[in-house]
């Protein structure tokens, strides 16, 4: 096995470990935010929104976990060693992907400041908060939206190369998953509208958006390493 797929694997095993961790330590009071709320969950376990976030990110993880390794053995790595060097033309990464990076770690601290915020009960700043990270969200997907634009002006298309494929279906497939967050996002945006400043109801959505960012962010990173590598 190379060193370089190891590391994959490795971060793909960090990434894991990370989120069971936080899955193992959490408290099924802290969703409800209150001593009241912990009355209320008179449960052992922890909400079934968040059991099932975590069940969703351990597939995720298998999912993009399968694509990285396709990625690196399409390239003639690996098993495939040799194999498909001959049609293999590395893309040069648009610049604009370092610009995007930048605001997708800014959409995630700022869901983080969201998350925090709505366990103060401060709905001024969790209100600020959660509208930033959602617009640097749609920034982010604006800029993917022009990297692909600036490699069809060069030529660059997926029919084109291997490679060409390989990116648009990578960063396709991730911006996809964000999209999907998106959703949730303006879900949680509206119960917010409704509660008129009761943080109560949409304390668990914040939270759950919140990791699901963080995980977007840390997908992101190794997709965009693998990327430059090659």
């Amino acid at each position: 096995m190379k060193l370089s797929v190891a590391f994959a694997a490795l971060t793909t095993g960090i990434v894991v470990w990370w989120f069971l961790v936080r899955r193992l330590t959490a408290r099924p009071w802290e969703a409800q935010g209150t001593s009241g709320g912990r009355e209320s969950a008179g449960m052992v376990g922890p909400p079934p929104a968040r059991v099932g976030l975590w069940v969703f990110l351990a597939v995720l993880t298998s999912f993009f976990a399968l694509f990285i390794t396709g990625y690196w053995m399409r390239m003639g790595n690996g098993l495939a060693h040799g194999v498909f060097q001959s049609d293999w033309q590395p893309v040069i990464e648009p610049r604009i992907l370092w610009v995007n990076t930048l605001l997708l770690a800014l959409g995630s601290v700022c869901m983080q400041w969201a998350r925090g915020a709505v366990n103060r009960g401060d709905a001024a700043g969790t209100n600020r908060a959660w509208w930033l990270g959602g617009l640097f969200a749609v920034a982010f997907l604006v800029g993917q939206l022009l990297a692909w634009r600036q490699l069809q002006a060069a030529g660059l298309y997926a029919a084109g190369n291997p490679a060409n494929a390989a990116f648009y279906l990578l960063t396709g497939v991730h911006a996809a998953h964000l999209l999907g967050g998106l959703v949730a996002w303006t879900r949680t945006k509206l119960r917010m509208v409704q509660s008129s400043g009761d943080l109560e109801p949409v304390r668990l959505s914040v939270e759950l958006c919140s990791v699901y960012w963080h995980f977007l962010l840390l997908v992101w990173l190794v997709l965009f390493a693998l990327l430059l590598k090659t």
